[in-house]
């Protein structure tokens, strides 16, 4: 969260909020910045300073998951084949979100308690949608997608992994099928002749 460089403890003492914020999160367990403090072995003061708020430290645990998906949104704009593009996109937000349990919540929260957060989401949303808008251009998307129904539809997979996706080895492949259906939905129906 912190813009400056740190000093070597307080580094560590970052590092180590982190460390523990991050498998609280993929215990399922909430961020409660007293129960952070005491699980890192710092004091709260020390935790309260590098995050005000369990938001923040939610949002610094989702944000390399979150870089990572901005970074290829970028590279997929650059992919000249709209489908394939459009396609590998989803496929990796999709198993972003299966595999990385501080995602869901950051997506779904209506505010944003980090400036870096709101401009990764935004960058997020607008690569979805120049892909989205590429591949329909392109007659590969029904005409009919908006790129508002991107976000609901792959929340709406990863939701349907989390309830059926069986053992946590099984969860990519499972959220692969469940998007290659949804995908065969997307496809613009060939043309008839």
């Amino acid at each position: 969260m912190t813009t400056t460089p740190l000093r070597k403890d307080a580094a560590r003492n970052w590092d180590r909020i982190v460390s523990v914020a991050r498998d609280l999160v993929d215990r399922g367990e909430p961020l409660h910045l007293n129960d952070v403090a005491r699980r890192a072995g710092l004091g709260v003061g020390t935790v309260y300073r590098h995050f005000p708020t369990p938001e923040a430290l939610l949002e610094t645990v989702a944000a390399p998951c979150l870089e990572a998906l901005a970074a290829h949104g970028e590279q997929a704009l650059a992919d000249t084949e709209p489908w394939r593009a459009f396609e590998g996109f989803l496929l990796r937000t999709v198993e972003a979100q299966v595999s990385d349990a501080s995602l869901a919540p950051v997506n779904a929260a209506a505010e944003d308690a980090l400036p870096r957060t709101a401009e990764l989401k935004r960058s997020l949303r607008s690569a979805g949608a120049a892909l989205l808008d590429r591949a329909r251009d392109a007659g590969a998307v029904r005409p009919d997608l908006a790129a508002t129904d991107l976000v609901p539809l792959l929340c709406g997979i990863a939701h349907a992994v989390d309830v059926h996706g069986g053992t946590p080895a099984d969860r990519t492949d499972t959220a692969r099928r469940y998007l290659a259906a949804l995908l065969g939905g997307l496809r613009a129906a060939p043309p008839t002749g």
